[in-house]
């Protein structure tokens, strides 16, 4: 085990350095809350490259990738590392198409509620701020539960520490900071990837040597067609594609690049770089699952696929490797907790123009200051005492699977109504809460309702194929047989620059 002075001085080190780095790059830069939550045109390809890069990529690539890996072998790996892939590929087409029709705009919930009204607009205000406040409760949880696992450091502190210091530079200078730090983050986080995996290897023997540990362990992990790491593989794809489609994230860095073309080009770049990404990290687990005692079987109690990474990591490795995938775990946590705070802070405060009675930009600033500051101790809380988190992180990938297709297909639907993406929405969520494996036992207590729902998925396959085809049936149908006619032109009437719609000493901006 590394010396928690030595991985707690590391941490502080890293943390102060990046938060020198997002505070001085801010400086002077902020000057209205459009600036803030925005940066709008400010990122070049090589910049919007990294930050979509490295906003994607949280510890969760050292926890549930390798785990992937392990329990259902190399099929699940290539699952995973296409299902990081899609998204990225979907934006590159979807993110011109934004830009377009609201030239203006600054979230996915501003959005919603011009298209389609208050009642859409609640629920995928719910379902996103859902989804991406457990995702930013994880990487805490898994930053700290990994640091306290390789060095003792306790959980408490790490959670405090990381929050704390990615609190204050991501308050200040918003998006902005947050993207400068991303593009130092993504140059340093595949290098160290692979310095760690072939440090691993090199520790290991070799490819042969790992190769014949996984064939005496577990050959079938090896076999392409494993029809339990397809069926993972796919589920994964689906829930995905559906989650970071109601991610604030990506919508912000639509509008902080420079024009379309940077858009098309930076989410291309980031669907390859990103699945290979995730395709290393997942092929950790394969090695953990030759080479360590990794217990798969998820109804034991000794269950630990999901650290199978940092198991990996105690089984006489030298220390050097152990801190270069400190570093790393802290970069990748870094990188997409600044993110979140951002991304969530941005949905309320691209609202409060509507909410409010003519704020001025001062307000609006202390505004998306002060929700950054609740996201952040709400997650810190959380992190510390929710140890369930992760399990809700499935649950919110089922919503956003669901929500996804209605959602961006009213940029492209004319006849689409409100009621019509609602409706789907909750059809197909219905059904895949239907096959969830995840509080099944408390689904299935509900008095007749429980008796007639079918065997829980514990594949999640079609759970999230569920939620996803089924609503995405049911928004062609709306919008086939929809009465509306709704001209996209509106959007961007409605849907204004916040330095337009603030006031200041009374009177509206310019």
């Amino acid at each position: 085990m590394v010396s928690t002075a030595v991985a707690l001085g590391l941490t502080v080190a890293t943390l102060v350095g990046f938060t020198v780095i997002g505070l001085w790059c801010s400086r002077k830069t902020v000057g209205t809350a459009e600036d803030l939550i925005t940066a709008r045109n400010s990122a070049g390809n090589g910049r919007t490259t990294a930050t979509l890069v490295a906003s994607v990529m949280g510890v969760w690539i050292l926890l549930s990738a390798p785990e992937a890996g392990a329990s259902f072998g190399i099929a699940a790996v290539v699952g995973y590392a296409i299902g990081e892939a899609l998204p990225m590929l979907v934006y590159s087409r979807l993110g011109p198409r934004i830009r377009a029709v609201i030239p203006e705009g600054h979230s996915l919930t501003e959005y919603a509620h011009a298209r389609y009204g208050a009642a859409m607009y609640a629920f995928v205000l719910v379902v996103s701020c859902l989804y991406m406040f457990v995702f930013l409760a994880a990487e805490l949880t898994g930053i700290a539960g990994a640091l306290s696992l390789v060095a003792g450091v306790p959980q408490w502190q790490t959670a405090v520490l990381v929050g704390g210091f990615v609190l204050l530079y991501t308050s200040y200078g918003g998006l902005r900071a947050s993207i400068v730090t991303d593009s130092v983050q993504a140059l340093l986080v595949l290098p160290l990837l692979v310095v760690a995996f072939a440090g691993a290897v090199f520790s290991l023997g070799g490819a042969g040597a790992i190769h014949e540990g996984i064939v005496a362990a577990t050959p079938s992990l090896l076999d392409p067609g494993l029809v339990p790491g397809l069926q993972f593989g796919l589920a994964l794809a689906f829930a995905i594609t559906g989650a970071e489609l109601i991610n604030q994230t990506w919508w912000q860095r639509i509008y902080a690049a420079e024009d379309g073309q940077t858009i098309e080009r930076g989410f291309r770049n980031a669907t390859v770089a990103n699945s290979l990404i995730v395709f290393l990290a997942a092929l950790f687990g394969l090695v953990a699952a030759g080479n360590a005692d990794i217990v798969t079987d998820v109804t034991s109690s000794a269950y630990n696929a999901d650290i199978s990474f940092f198991i990996l990591l105690q089984t006489a490795f030298p220390e050097w490797i152990v801190l270069a995938v400190v570093l790393l775990a802290l970069l990748l946590v870094m990188s997409s907790v600044d993110t979140l705070f951002n991304a969530l802070a941005s949905v309320v405060t691209a609202d409060l123009p509507r909410l409010l009675t003519d704020p001025d930009d001062r307000t609006l600033k202390l505004g998306a200051r002060a929700l950054t500051v609740v996201v952040a101790v709400g997650a810190i809380y959380v992190s510390l005492r929710a140890r369930s988190v992760l399990r809700l992180f499935f649950l919110a990938d089922l919503l956003g699977a669901a929500v996804a297709v209605p959602l961006v297909a009213g940029l492209y639907s004319k006849r689409l109504t409100g009621t019509g993406a609602l409706t789907s929405s909750v059809l197909g969520l219905a059904v895949g809460l239907a096959y969830f494996p995840d509080f099944s036992g408390l689904l299935r207590s509900i008095p007749v309702l429980g008796g007639f729902l079918p065997a829980p998925d514990p594949l999640y396959l079609t759970a999230f194929a569920g939620a996803f085809l089924v609503s995405t049936a049911g928004t062609l149908v709306a919008a086939r047989l929809g009465a509306g006619k709704y001209d996209h032109g509106d959007l961007a009437t409605e849907i204004r620059r916040l330095d337009e719609t603030a006031t200041d000493g009374g009177e509206v901006r310019d």
